[in-house]
């Protein structure tokens, strides 16, 4: 049982955990989109909520703790200015994880985490590429029939 387990090891040390989510979290808050693997995804989602809740108190103590954790001061001030004010009416709630499918190299699943209220979210889709359409077989030539072997020897 998990009782009071927090968070996933991802099997990694732990500072080489918190480099990753910091650079993950990092990368959200800057680009509003990331894509990853879904493991990754859901924890990020946590973090990113942590900090857009830190955005939304504006104190200057809230603004240290997001420094801790955010790589750049650009990211600190758009999170505290930009980001922070669009869910001032929100309790909650603004990531969101879409599952996109299987990466081709090692078959992880990967998805997207994106802010629930980003630009331009209404034109772009968090979709993975499109398969290429499949050939018409119909108009094959049917092979041959399969010849049986003759009986005996």
């Amino acid at each position: 049982m998990r009782h009071r387990v927090a968070g996933v090891k991802l099997s990694r040390t732990t500072a080489h955990r918190r480099a990753l989510f910091r650079n993950l979290v990092t990368a959200l808050l800057e680009h509003e989109i990331i894509r990853t693997t879904d493991a990754k995804a859901k924890e990020t989602r946590r973090w990113a909520d942590r900090m857009i809740t830190l955005g939304k108190q504006g104190t200057l103590h809230a603004r240290r703790r997001a420094a801790t954790v955010l790589r750049r001061a650009s990211i600190v001030k758009k999170l505290f200015d930009e980001i922070a004010p669009r869910y001032a009416e929100r309790n909650g709630g603004y990531t969101r994880v879409v599952k996109l499918g299987h990466r081709l190299g090692d078959a992880a699943h990967l998805s997207v985490v994106e802010l629930v209220e980003r630009k331009g979210a209404e034109t772009e889709q968090a979709s993975p590429k499109k398969k290429a359409p499949r050939r018409d077989r119909t108009k094959e030539k049917e092979a041959p029939p399969a010849r049986r072997r003759a009986a005996g020897g």
